[in-house]
């Protein structure tokens, strides 16, 4: 089996259409099923076996290395959905360069809609 089938087989276990697979990595449409050779370039190796959870060593050969990307379930769930939802990963971005102020006062912010949202006005 080569990569290509291997990234069909997961999206077809996971019910993920190949099309939202490419439409979410920015990927021309029918890019997989274009790859006559089975082959990804290595960059996009990377970001489709990302996108599914997975090593790109496993995409290749089917077995994973052993090598984790994350130190545990919870921060690969956080990950993830970081990854798939564009406004989590706006924020994301913003805040790695935010100064740890900055970083507090919208911290405080999120917190009070939170609260009231939940009717837990003060």
């Amino acid at each position: 089996m080569n990569s290509v089938e291997r990234v069909k087989q997961i999206c077809k276990e996971r019910k993920i259409p190949i099309s939202k697979l490419e439409k979410d990595l920015g990927y021309s449409n029918g890019y997989i099923s274009q790859l006559r050779k089975g082959v990804f370039p290595a960059d996009r190796l990377a970001e489709i076996a990302n996108y599914l959870g997975v090593s790109p060593d496993f995409l290749m050969n089917g077995e994973e290395t052993g090598t984790k990307y994350y130190l545990n379930d919870e921060t690969a769930a956080i990950a993830q959905s970081i990854f798939e939802n564009k406004e989590l990963r706006l924020l994301f971005d913003a805040a790695k360069d935010a100064p740890p102020e900055d970083l507090s006062t919208v911290h405080a912010m999120l917190l009070a809609l939170k609260r009231k949202e939940q009717g837990n006005i003060d």
